[in-house]
């Protein structure tokens, strides 16, 4: 098992639990991959965090940078952030920021997939008659990706 480095300023963290309710309620997160001649590559997207299971499922294309990243190393960082608040008589905002370490692989199971990818569109469409109208017309030009959870921490900080 990897040994993943501890959060350098601890006074920030915020709970693992805290941490995974902030998957769970933001809608955008940046992939980071090991891209091309060692650069990263990190792209923003739409993604479904099921706690229960310890994943997250992003959809995407059949090939691209991404594709080509995946198939030569499965380790990937993925960061959400958000939650502003302010504190009361505070003007500058507390914003949280998680960040997931993990091994990303396709998803095999057509079924499966199809049933992810339409509980990742409900959280995005208006209606569930145009998520079925979109994976009735795209279902077969993408695929579904699944991060695999290895270790995750949460921070708060003041933006001041």
């Amino acid at each position: 098992m990897t040994e993943f480095r501890p959060m350098r300023r601890k006074s920030r963290a915020i709970t693992d639990d805290e941490a995974r309710e902030l998957l769970l309620n933001e809608k955008r997160g940046v992939l980071a991959v090991n891209g091309d001649e060692g650069y990263p590559f990190a792209l923003p997207l739409d993604y479904l965090y099921e706690p229960g299971e310890n994943r997250i499922y992003f959809h995407g294309a059949k090939q691209g940078h991404k594709v080509d990243a995946l198939a030569k190393s499965d380790k990937v960082c993925f960061t959400v952030f958000g939650g502003d608040f302010h504190k009361e008589g505070e003007w500058a905002p507390y914003v949280r920021s998680t960040v997931v370490f993990g091994r990303c692989h396709l998803e095999n199971d057509p079924e499966l997939a199809v049933q992810k990818v339409r509980k990742l569109a409900l959280r995005y469409y208006p209606t569930a008659e145009e998520v079925e109208a979109e994976i009735a017309s795209g279902i077969a030009g993408m695929q579904l990706y699944v991060i695999e959870v290895e270790h995750l921490t949460g921070k708060q900080i003041k933006e001041k």
